[in-house]
């Protein structure tokens, strides 16, 4: 299986394939993550290195993003989240706002048919009532295009931040209790959890943030308790499949304990 045929054909491979894929990048099948979140960090520096404008380096982000998924397909991963738009880059330069809203409209036009052919579903987190019309309009289309695919479930942090979503969930709950719909000595973690934007999904087991900053930047913040992470100085544009895969690699290598000691694990 050469890599011409896996980058063609990671829609039809069968888990076989991608476990063979896998082992020929000595990636240990039964060690991959089920769930790899990424925070894309360095857009703006990248472009700037290259003295081009901000908005040049959001638009080979979008290449990566692509690479990535395709990747994820191939390695067989479940769920792929990725940090697009937080909560707080509403604070950015309104141009910078806007031409990012426009890439997102165009981006999701045009990469849904290459959705459906890899039978990679799209969804969503984030608090969408912010969006402007036309990002949100494109962005239920390719919802709905993908919501029967059975693939890689690709998921879009789209004006998302975990403590807006945290005080979403404590709404909801405090709502429910005082309606009488959910006893208060009944809250525990599964309680919250399930009012998450997450919830359904498994939490993320790698944490990946390019672009040099060592923080979590208000991402994820519930889910990654004991979520494994890994930074890297390489801009998002800059970043690769074969970068991709050492991570997954180092993921396979650590222990992870949930609080239980080695010999627990062992």
């Amino acid at each position: 299986m050469n890599s011409a045929f896996v980058a063609q054909h990671a829609t039809t491979m069968t888990d076989s394939e991608k476990t063979t894929y896998c082992l020929r990048h000595d990636i240990d099948p039964e060690r991959r993550p089920q769930h790899v979140a990424i925070i894309m960090d360095g857009n703006g520096r990248w472009a700037r290195s290259r003295n081009l404008p901000r908005s040049e380096g959001h638009v080979e982000g979008v290449t990566t993003v692509r690479r990535i998924t395709e990747e994820s397909s191939r390695l067989g991963i479940r769920y792929l989240t990725l940090y697009t738009f937080s909560t707080e880059n509403w604070n950015r330069p309104p141009e910078e706002v806007e031409a990012l809203m426009h890439l997102i409209s165009i981006a999701i036009e045009r990469e849904t048919p290459d959705l459906i052919r890899n039978n990679v579903r799209l969804t969503m987190i984030g608090d969408a009532d912010r969006l402007p019309e036309e990002p949100r309009r494109r962005l239920q289309g390719s919802f709905d295009a993908t919501a029967g695919c059975t693939g890689l479930n690709l998921c879009l942090a789209i004006s998302y931040s975990s403590r807006w979503e945290i005080t979403r969930a404590a709404r909801l709950i405090a709502t429910e209790a005082a309606t009488g719909a959910i006893s208060i000595e009944d809250i525990d973690d599964d309680t919250l959890s399930s009012r998450m934007t997450t919830a359904g999904m498994p939490d993320p087991d790698l944490l990946i943030r390019t672009g040099g900053d060592c923080r979590v930047s208000n991402y994820l913040l519930w889910q990654i308790a004991y979520t494994e992470l890994v930074f890297t100085p390489t801009y998002w544009p800059d970043y690769s499949e074969a970068e991709y895969r050492d991570a997954i690699r180092r993921f396979g290598h650590r222990e992870r304990r949930y609080g239980l000691t080695s010999e627990q694990i062992r």
